[in-house]
C-alpha cells in the first residue's frame, strides 16, 4: 500500500476533526456541509481500502468514554529507560562498529499499545517500567493511534504521547494543574492528559502519539529500522530516525551533523524533544547487550543540556553543620524531574544567593545537574533583593549571633565567597552532627547509634564527649527503660560500641573530623605514616608540609595544623586513643601485597557509577592495590575509571591524554 494513501488518511482524519470542532463547539464552521460530507466519504473509502481506522477517526468516535479509575497492568517485557550522557564523544564510542539508529528523544509520556487480530486491545502508560496504568479509554482523544490495522498477528508498540510546543503555549493560558497553577511544561500536561478519567477532556488537550519501538511483532525481521518502516504502513507516524550504513561507522563530525539535522527537523516540525537516542539496529545484538535494573544496555540517550523547570521559592532553610557553617537550602514548590519529585536544593553559600538575588516568592528555574543533583539555575524575578532581610542574625538552633565569613575562591583568588557561621561550639545541632559523623560508617561505624538515639542520649546528659559513648554502660539501667529500647536493643548497641574499639588509622582520623580530611586524605596519610597515629601527630608538631602529597593543597595543610593547635582537640585525640585498639598496618606490608599488580604507586581517579561499588568502596579497592585514589583529574593522574553517567572528568582526561579504563578493564587488570 502506498505511503501517500496512509498520509491522506491521517490528513483527512485531522481535517474532519477540525471541522467538527468548528461546527459543534465553536459554532463557526469554515466549510459547507457538502464539502464535509465529500471528505467524510473519502475517508471512509480509504479506511475500507487500507484496513486502517484511526482511534480518533470521525467514522469511529460516536462518543468519548469515561472510567471511574485507572486499572493497573503488568509489563511482561519491562519498559526500562536508557543510560544517559551529555558527551557526543561518549555517544560516538558507544557505536562500537555496529549499525545504529539515531532517533529523536521525544519529550512526553511513554505509552504501550497492544494489538491482537488487527484490533487495539490495550493502551497503557509506562508507569515504573514494570507496572503501568490502562488508558485505553483515552485513545479516541489522542491523535496518531490506529484502532484497527491490517496486521493480524500480535503487535506491541511503544512510543511517546506528546503535546507540540505551539499547542502547549495555547493551552497553558487556560489550563491549570491539580494545585491550581499553570502547567510548567508540555511533558507534564501530556502525562496528566493521558491519565485523565474522561476521554472527552483528553481530546481537547491536543495529545499526539509517535511510536519509537516495536516490542513484539514482525518476528521475521532482524532490524529495528525495518519494523519501524512497517509501522508507517499501518497508519502510525513514526518518530524521526536515521540509520547508519552497515559497512562504515560514522565519524565524530558526521555524528554531530546528524544530531544537528535531527534537532532542526524537530524544531521545523514542532516536535518536543530533550535529546537524541542512539540504539543498535541489529535486534539479536541488542538482546545480547543485556540490561541493569534501571536501563537496557543496547542504547544511549544523549541529553542536550540539563532540563530547566520553573518553580517558586517558598523560603530558605538554614541548617548548622558540624563545622559551624550554616548552610542555606532552597525550599520551593515541587517539580517533577526525571520521574522524581524535587522540592529542595542547596544554595551553597551567601555569595550564590547574592548572585541570583534570591528572595522568597521569586520564580526560579530548577534543574538536575548531570541528571543527579537538584540545582537552582536562575531567578526570573530579580529586583528587591536584601541580604539583610534574608540572612538570620542569630543561629536557628542555639540563638547565638551569626557571623559572615569571607574567603577567596579557588580560581585566581579574586572572587570572595561569603558564608554564614555559628561560632558557638556548644550549639546543639552542631554538636549533634559531630557525634553523628563520629558514629557513621566511614568513621567509627557504630551500628545502631543513629541521630535520633544520639539526640535522646545527649538530651539526657549522658554524652558530652566522644569518650562518653564508651561509658554508656553506666546508664544501662535507664536506657533499657527508654521507649524503643529493651535488653536486646541495648545489648546490640553496646556490642557495636565495643566492636568499634578495634579500628584503623584511617577511621580514627575521619572520626576526628579534621576539616577536609576524609576517606581519600586519611588513606594517603595512613600510607605515608604507616598507619601509626603517634608518628603522624609527631610529624604535625614538627611542621610537616602536607602540600607535598597528591591532592593536598594549602587549605588542607593549614586545617590539619590548626586542628592540632586546639587544646580541646588534642585532649580528645589522646584520651580516646586510650580506649581504642588501633590496627597498625605498615607500608612495607601493603607494598608486599600489591607490588605484583600494575596499579601499585599510580594515581587513579573514578568518574560515574561503578557497579556494584559505592564511590568510597571503589576508592578503597584502588587503595588496596597500592594506588592512590585521586579526587580530581590532573597531569599526575595515571588512569581514569569511567563508569555509568560519567561527568566532566572524562572530557578533561581525554584532553590531557590520560588512559581511560572501563570498570571491566580495571577489574581484569587487577586480577579479578
Amino acid at each position: 500500500m502506498a505511503q501517500t494513501t496512509v498520509e491522506r488518511l491521517r490528513e483527512l482524519t485531522s481535517l474532519l476533526n477540525q471541522y467538527r470542532d468548528e461546527y459543534y463547539n465553536k459554532n463557526a464552521p469554515t466549510v459547507s456541509d457538502e464539502i464535509y460530507d465529500r471528505l467524510f466519504d473519502e475517508l471512509v473509502s480509504l479506511e475500507e481500502e487500507t484496513g486502517i481506522f484511526m482511534a480518533n477517526s470521525p467514522s469511529q468516535t460516536v462518543g468519548y468514554p469515561a472510567v471511574s479509575s485507572l486499572e493497573k497492568t503488568e509489563h511482561k517485557i519491562p519498559l526500562l529507560s536508557l543510560d544517559k550522557t551529555k558527551s557526543v564523544g561518549e555517544l560516538h564510542r558507544f557505536m562500537g562498529g555496529q549499525q545504529i539508529l539515531l532517533m529523536l528523544k521525544l519529550d512526553g509520556l511513554t505509552m504501550k499499545l497492544t494489538y491482537e487480530g488487527g484490533n487495539l486491545v490495550e493502551a497503557s502508560t509506562r508507569g515504573d517500567g514494570n507496572v503501568g496504568e490502562i488508558v485505553t479509554h483515552n485513545v479516541c482523544g489522542i491523535t496518531g493511534i490506529p484502532m484497527q490495522i491490517p496486521y493480524r498477528e500480535r503487535l506491541v508498540v511503544t512510543g511517546e504521547a506528546l503535546i507540540r510546543p505551539s499547542d502547549f503555549e495555547t493551552l497553558r493560558a487556560t489550563l491549570t494543574d491539580s494545585n491550581g497553577s499553570p502547567y510548567k511544561n508540555g511533558r507534564n500536561l501530556a502525562a496528566g492528559s493521558v491519565r485523565l478519567l474522561a476521554a472527552e477532556i483528553c481530546k481537547d488537550r491536543k495529545v499526539t502519539f509517535m511510536p519509537f519501538h516495536v516490542l513484539e511483532g514482525f518476528p521475521e525481521m532482524e532490524k529495528k529500522s525495518k519494523k519501524l518502516k512497517n509501522l508507517s504502513a499501518l497508519g502510525f507516524q513514526v518518530c524521526k530516525y536515521f540509520v547508519t550504513r552497515a559497512d562504515r561507522e560514522l565519524t565524530l563530525s558526521e555524528l554531530e551533523e546528524g544530531i544537528a539535522e535531527l534537532r532542526k527537523y524537530a524544531a521545523d516540525n514542532d516536535i518536543p524533544i530533550d535529546g537524541i537516542v542512539m540504539t543498535y539496529n541489529d535486534i539479536d545484538y541488542s538482546k545480547s547487550c543485556g540490561r541493569t535494573g534501571h536501563h537496557y544496555k543496547d542504547g544511549l540517550a544523549f541529553k542536550f543540556e540539563d532540563d530547566l523547570f520553573e518553580s517558586r521559592l517558598r523560603y530558605v532553610e538554614w541548617t548548622p553543620t558540624r563545622s559551624g557553617e550554616i548552610v542555606p537550602v532552597a525550599v520551593f514548590e515541587p517539580v517533577e524531574i526525571d520521574g522524581c519529585e524535587v522540592s529542595r536544593a542547596s544554595l551553597h553559600n551567601l555569595s550564590f544567593i547574592e548572585d541570583l538575588e534570591l528572595m522568597p516568592g521569586n520564580r526560579i528555574l530548577v534543574s538536575k545537574r548531570n541528571m543527579i543533583i537538584p540545582h537552582v539555575e536562575e531567578n526570573l524575578d530579580r529586583g528587591g533583593f536584601s541580604l539583610g532581610k534574608l540572612v538570620p542574625q542569630t543561629c536557628p538552633c542555639c540563638g547565638q549571633p551569626t557571623r559572615i565569613h569571607e574567603s577567596s575562591a579557588v580560581s585566581g583568588g579574586k572572587k570572595k565567597i561569603r558564608t554564614l557561621f555559628c561560632d558557638n561550639s556548644s550549639c546543639e545541632t552542631r554538636r549533634l552532627r559531630q557525634f553523628v559523623h563520629f558514629a557513621s560508617q566511614k568513621a567509627m561505624n557504630i551500628e545502631g547509634l543513629s541521630e535520633a538515639t544520639l539526640e535522646k542520649f545527649i538530651g539526657c546528659g549522658w554524652i558530652h564527649s566522644y569518650m562518653d559513648i564508651y561509658r554508656l554502660d553506666e546508664h544501662r539501667g535507664e536506657i533499657v527503660q527508654m521507649e524503643g529500647f529493651g535488653e536486646k536493643s541495648w545489648q546490640r548497641l553496646w556490642d557495636a560500641i565495643q566492636k568499634s574499639r578495634n579500628t584503623t588509622f584511617e577511621r580514627y582520623l575521619i572520626a576526628m573530623d579534621i576539616p577536609m580530611v576524609g576517606n581519600t586524605a586519611s588513606r594517603a596519610l595512613g600510607r605515608l605514616f604507616g598507619g601509626n597515629l603517634g608518628v603522624f601527630e609527631n610529624a604535625v608538631h614538627l611542621g610537616f608540609d602536607f602540600t607535598q602529597l597528591p591532592d593536598f593543597g594549602e587549605t588542607m595543610h593549614h586545617h590539619i595544623h590548626e586542628w592540632f593547635c586546639d587544646e580541646e582537640n588534642l585532649y580528645v585525640w589522646e584520651e580516646l586513643q586510650k580506649m581504642m585498639n588501633i590496627q597498625n598496618t605498615s607500608v612495607t606490608e601493603k607494598g608486599a601485597e600489591t607490588r605484583e599488580n600494575p596499579f601499585a604507586g599510580l594515581t587513579i581517579v573514578v568518574t560515574g557509577k561503578v557497579e556494584p561499588y559505592t564511590r568510597s568502596e571503589i576508592n578503597e579497592k584502588i587503595e588496596s592495590l597500592g594506588a592512590h585514589a585521586g579526587s580530581s583529574v590532573s597531569r599526575r593522574t595515571d588512569y581514569l575509571i569511567c563508569g555509568e553517567n560519567a561527568g566532566s572528568k572524562l572530557e578533561k582526561a581525554r584532553a590531557l591524554g590520560i588512559k581511560v579504563l572501563t570498570p571491566e578493564e580495571f577489574f581484569r587488570m587487577a586480577g579479578e
